[in-house]
């Protein structure tokens, strides 16, 4: 026999009106109160509520307590539990897993005939399960709100009960008024009152409905108890699709129905909230014309076009709900319940122009946030620097990415095609700092990293040359080097640098070349002072201090140190420097402390690895390749010295170009690259959690021992193949133009050839071909002419310059003789492969002619230049891993692995 509830209703319906569903009076019981969701709410709501949980149960963990402001809640393994130890409650809250709701229900039920109301939060209840919860509350007497909700608040008796409405700080939101609010999402309830006390207008009760398909207090119910209501003047009501209930409400009061989700009406299936079905009468238009016929509108409100009677308004965005309320109110003659808090309008709470000068329009002031973020906001604005979340990175990178479609990769947002017009000290600053070097911090770089290049009396020019010795291809022998370069030959640069952003980190400070900036505020401690001062000079420090008043900058962090007195180290001239060219992106918060703390290691490993790929003859006390150690600090940029390293003469200004173009456009390969896989490997077996961990030398050993001659674009074979096909001409400077060489013909001529060894080959039935380096790419086929974009960008950006490339102008009219022929379908691209050989064979072909340079040698400066450009670019990856990678996250999972036999 079902109870007897309010006459009006067919079913039993308990709460006559709003102001009974959550009292003072209530008592409530929590089932799974130690859960993850409800030990974080319940003890809020309690205090808010004046204390009105009474127990909690958790099996198994009876005799415990939940801790509140107002007091311990004791924990029983059950409800009997509860109430035979003298508690009794007419609410249950029920925050029990899916498979558990119905049973929970049950047992609140049988036990306790005080009974009168139950809020159910649990999701993803079965409509099984949901059907039965519902005949049990009808037969009993019981009002059950949910599930799938946040329970419900009242802002004049301040009672939270079943869920998290109002907050981390309900009392801030639910300002007393006379608006009542109905809402299938749990979230936007709160957000609907926060929005409406802006405006001038408080709550009465907050019911979330929740939006599974029974939602047990629904529309009809609460358009009773409205109606009921003195207190409640008006109503909201958030509407999903999904349901009849919102069509069978009789409202007798102003509504004010923010109806959603048009674009669910589009799919095949039940998405977000289990109710709100696709397809079908109920959804979100249906429920728009509803509305629209209850009030005698004919369209949606918006602040532009106001469509609304006196019994209410459609709107569509839940921002527009507050002015359509105080225009429907205003129709009834009725004011707001005080005078508004705010608007609308767009308030950051948070900003960051990145150092970009923006139009008035666009350069939106910060406003206060709202109590309690604002004091959240004041402490987390006094922390200098980012801090990334910790994330798997096994096939992904917060570094480097490629285009699908172009295959064109992108290092922190910058393609390698602009990255090929910045010099190399440019793109050092776009690795660590996450945007391409200023004048002043490209000269910054270049000074400091050149001082750590010449390696004479230093251990590790003689490691490096025994593993030469010893036949070790490039990448060992760099290898070495940074195996010797461990965290002990920087650690006192690097705590230099902790010590300076700790002292600098509530100074007004912008960027690291302030000259205006005045330390007569900055408490300096002798912990700083023994860092930073030696009694006797130290050489290589004044080398550094004299070449930045050559190079007349006057970075802040040096300024500052050479203010305490004496004379400095090396290792705080280097962090000084480092600091200052960190400090606007560490300000503007790019980049992390953990970063800036390394700097001065990654300058070291740059130059050192610089150095040690020269022959160990070429350094001497005071000169590098022929360089006076001084003109390197003094004034030479690091890819002149990069140059003149690599390739052993001082390069014209084509040269220079072309070569950084080269390392510009090989700094990353995208996220997936065997050398970023291997450095980034080495972080995660480190444990990037535990920063002090890592060692950065040994994360560039794994980045070099995953590189081969095969990297770089296979920069070698390209060059070998145009060797072959030029070596007979009698070519003097490829730059020139009037080179006399019938191009077209060379071309033809070993196609032909080319097109005889293929037919041998094929009636041998040998399948084993011998591709043609440089040409054709299996991404890029398919249209009648191909080419690839970054190929062609170089070449017109090389074109505008007149820099003529008469090995890159074959590889065009190769392509084109391969089609002419008959070998291609289409025109093959001249791919990124063949403009890496072009370039290196241009700027090698004069010494190669001349019998300085062997092809071996070709072969270790192609690959030496690809190892140039990815310990850069392997330095961003690493640090990238470093702040936001989670430990052993690259391994492979034991049910991928395969044994092949």
């Amino acid at each position: 026999m079902y109870k007897q509830g309010i006459e009006k209703f067919k079913y039993y319906v308990g709460m006559r009106s709003l102001s009974d569903i959550a009292t003072r009076e209530d008592r409530v019981c929590v089932l799974n109160i130690l859960g993850a969701e409800s030990s974080e709410v319940t003890p809020v709501g309690h205090a808010y509520s004046g204390g009105n949980v009474v127990f909690g149960t958790s099996p198994g963990r009876g005799g415990q307590v939940l801790a509140t402001p107002v007091g311990n809640i004791p924990v029983y393994n059950n409800v009997l539990e509860g109430i035979a130890d003298g508690h009794r409650f007419n609410c249950g809250v029920v925050y029990l897993p899916p498979s558990g709701a119905r049973d929970g229900v049950a047992e609140l039920i049988r036990l306790n005939s005080e009974l009168k109301k139950i809020f159910i939060v649990t999701e993803k209840i079965s409509v099984h399960d949901a059907r039965e919860i519902r005949a049990m509350g009808q037969i009993n007497g019981i009002d059950i709100f949910g599930a799938n909700c946040l329970g419900v608040a009242d802002s004049w008796n301040r009672v939270r009960i079943g869920g998290a409405l109002g907050g981390d700080a309900p009392e801030d939101v639910l300002r007393k008024g006379s608006i009542a609010i109905l809402s299938n999402s749990g979230g936007f309830t709160t957000t609907i009152a926060a929005y409406l006390r802006l405006m001038g207008w408080g709550t009465t009760t907050l019911v979330s409905s929740g939006k599974d398909v029974y939602i047990h207090y629904a529309a009809p119910e609460f358009a009773y108890a409205l109606s009921t209501d003195e207190r409640s003047k008006a109503a909201v009501l958030y509407v999903e699709p999904g349901g009849f209930y919102e069509k069978d409400a009789d409202f007798t009061k102003p509504v004010i129905a923010c109806v959603v989700g048009r674009w669910k009406s589009k799919l095949t299936r039940a998405v977000g909230h289990a109710g709100a079905m696709s397809g079908g009468s109920d959804d979100a238009e249906s429920k728009e014309c509803w509305f629209m016929e209850k009030f005698g509108v004919d369209g949606i409100y918006t602040p532009e076009r106001p469509i609304f009677s006196a019994k209410g308004a459609v709107v569509t965005n839940i921002a527009h709900i507050a002015s359509a309320l105080t225009a429907v109110m205003r129709q009834n003659d009725t004011q707001s319940d005080f005078p508004p808090e705010g608007n609308m309008a767009l308030k950051p709470w948070f900003g960051s122009n990145q150092g970009l000068r923006l139009p008035v329009d666009l350069d939106v002031a910060v406003a206060t946030a709202s109590a309690p973020y604002d004091r959240q906001i004041f402490e987390l604005n006094k922390q200098l620097g980012a801090v990334f979340p910790r994330q798997a990175l096994k096939d992904a990178s917060g570094a480097s990415q490629m285009d699908a479609k172009t295959q064109i990769s992108f290092l922190h947002g910058v393609s390698v095609l602009d990255a090929a017009q910045y010099s190399v000290e440019a793109n050092i600053c776009l690795a660590l700092l996450r945007t391409p070097g200023t004048e002043p911090e490209c000269g910054l770089i270049s000074l400091a990293v050149a001082s750590q290049i010449n390696l004479y009396g230093d251990p590790v020019l003689s490691a490096v040359d025994a593993a030469r010795s010893a036949g070790n291809a490039p990448n060992s022998v760099l290898a070495t080097a940074c195996s010797i370069l461990g965290p002990g030959r920087s650690e006192r640069a690097k705590a230099i640098s902790l010590r300076l952003m700790e002292v600098f980190a509530r100074t007004p400070l912008r960027n690291g070349f302030d000259e205006t900036c005045a330390f007569d505020q900055i408490v300096v401690d002798s912990q700083l002072r023994r860092l930073v001062v030696t009694e006797r000079p130290d050489e290589q420090a004044e080398a550094m201090l004299s070449a930045l008043e050559a190079r007349a900058s006057k970075p802040v962090f040096v300024r500052f140190l050479q203010t305490l007195g004496g004379s400095l180290t090396a290792d705080a001239v280097l962090a000084a420097i480092t600091t200052s060219i960190a400090w606007e992106p560490l300000s503007q918060k790019r980049i992390s402390r953990l970063t800036v703390a390394s700097l001065p290691w990654w300058i070291r490993l740059f130059g050192v690895m610089i150095g040690a790929s020269v022959d160990p003859a070429r350094h001497k006390k005071d000169e590098f390749c022929g360089f006076r150690q001084k003109d390197m600090l003094d004034r030479l940029s690091l890819g002149e010295i990069c140059y003149v390293a690599l390739l052993g003469n001082t390069p014209s200004s084509e040269n220079l170009f072309a070569f950084q173009a080269l390392i510009g456009l090989l700094l990353t390969n995208g996220p997936g690259t065997i050398s970023a896989q291997g450095a980034k490997g080495a972080v995660s077996a480190d444990g990037p959690e535990n920063p002090e961990r890592v060692q950065l030398n040994k994360a560039m050993v794994g980045f070099l021992t995953h590189s081969g001659f095969t990297h770089g674009g296979n920069g070698y074979e390209g060059i070998k193949f145009l060797i072959e096909q030029f070596q007979d001409t009698g070519m003097l400077d490829p730059t020139d133009p009037r080179h006399g060489i019938d191009l077209e013909k060379l071309a033809g001529e070993y196609v032909r050839k080319y097109g005889l060894y293929k037919a041998d080959k094929k009636l041998l039935g040998d399948a084993d071909i011998s591709k043609i380096p440089g040409v054709n790419h299996p991404v890029f086929k398919g249209q009648p002419v191909n080419y690839d974009p970054r190929e062609r960008h170089l070449k017109q950006l090389l074109d505008q310059r007149g820099d003529y490339n008469v090995f890159h102008e074959y590889y065009h009219e190769l392509v084109k003789a391969l089609f002419e022929q008959g070998l291609s379908r289409n025109v093959y691209c001249v791919n990124i492969d063949a403009v890496i050989a072009a370039l290196l064979l241009k700027i090698l072909w004069h010494s190669y002619r001349g019998g300085l340079l062997t092809e071996a040698a070709i072969e270790n400066a192609a690959f030496t230049a690809f190892l140039y450009a990815r310990m850069i670019g392997g330095a961003a990856e690493i640090d990238d891993h470093l702040n936001r990678g989670r430990n052993m996250d690259t391994r492979t999972p034991a049910s991928q692995c395969q044994f092949v036999c």
